[in-house]
């Protein structure tokens, strides 16, 4: 059998494949969180959120709702520098993200069970 004819099959075959995978997929909330910034927001928006008190107090200075927040998590990024991932039971990260309202910056305590949310900002 010739290259090409041999091309032809493995391309016909793998365009299959490709229209089946979307077809089982497409119902699916699949997620591909391979990245390290993505499965630290996706654990952080996964569990229950709680807020400081000062946190609380300068989301109603700044006139920031919860799902401005929110939003951050989903589009936000994880500042690693500025984030304190040493210690084993509760890491402490960084992060940055854009709403409507503005770019933020949040610091979040991440525990086993819980996420807190520490301090935020209004860049």
């Amino acid at each position: 059998m010739k290259f090409i004819h041999r091309l032809g099959f493995y391309l016909g075959g793998f365009a299959i494949g490709l229209v089946i995978l979307a077809f089982f997929l497409s119902g699916k909330k699949t997620s591909c969180a391979y990245g390290v910034d993505a499965r630290v927001l996706k654990n952080i928006r996964n569990k229950e959120r709680i807020y400081t008190p000062e946190a609380l107090a300068e989301i109603e200075r700044l006139q920031i709702d919860t799902a401005s927040i929110t939003t951050a998590l989903h589009k936000g990024d994880v500042d690693f520098s500025r984030s304190n991932t040493k210690p084993d039971s509760c890491k402490v990260y960084m992060i940055t993200g854009k709403t409507e309202s503005g770019a933020l910056e949040m610091l979040f305590e991440n525990c086993d069970s819980t996420a807190t949310l520490q301090q935020i900002w209004k860049k």
